[in-house]
């Protein structure tokens, strides 16, 4: 039985079933690869977005996403989470530096580095929503999903797999 405060004094517990619950759950799975190159702006990453449309406008919408990401060694690359065209879960903007969700800079050539996110969202809608994920290479070179920057075909440069996951949660009281 779920627990809630009605006010500074006092806890009484929700019927069985209120608050907390997953209604539904939708995921993508990405297993090929795909590009950026050098950009002043985001782009959706092809195949990185589900559509969820909640039963309440209470519910929240769990979202967890997992990125394989390689770009050239030192060289930045911002992700942001998006809900249909209005960003979310970023940093608050200052000057001239980007708002992003994570962001990476490997150590070299060879490393694909993972980002996993996971983020509560509110969107008070029982319309369709378009979760994704964008990116943003801000370097002059080229960044990659699910394989390294250096390619080479051999054992050691593996294809990987990136998820998108949204879970609409019952909504609190």
């Amino acid at each position: 039985m779920a627990i809630t405060r009605t006010n500074a004094n006092s806890i009484t517990a929700l019927p069985a079933g209120v608050g907390g619950k997953v209604l539904q759950v939708v995921s993508t799975t990405k297993t090929d690869t795909t590009s950026v190159s050098s950009s002043a702006s985001f782009a959706d990453i092809t195949g990185m977005s589900v559509s969820i449309t909640p039963s309440s406008t209470s519910s929240k919408i769990f979202i967890i996403c997992s990125a394989n990401i390689a770009t050239n060694a030192g060289y930045n690359l911002h992700l942001r989470l998006v809900r249909d065209s209005t960003a979310i879960c970023i940093g608050d903007a200052s000057g001239s530096r980007s708002s992003a969700t994570m962001g990476i800079r490997p150590p070299d050539v060879y490393s694909r580095i993972e980002r996993t996110m996971n983020f509560l969202d509110s969107p008070s809608s029982t319309s369709a929503i378009a979760y994704k994920l964008q990116w943003r290479q801000v370097d002059s070179t080229t960044a990659y999903l699910n394989r390294t920057y250096n390619d080479d075909d051999n054992d050691a440069r593996p294809r990987l797999a990136s998820t998108i996951t949204a879970m609409e949660i019952e909504g609190w009281l």
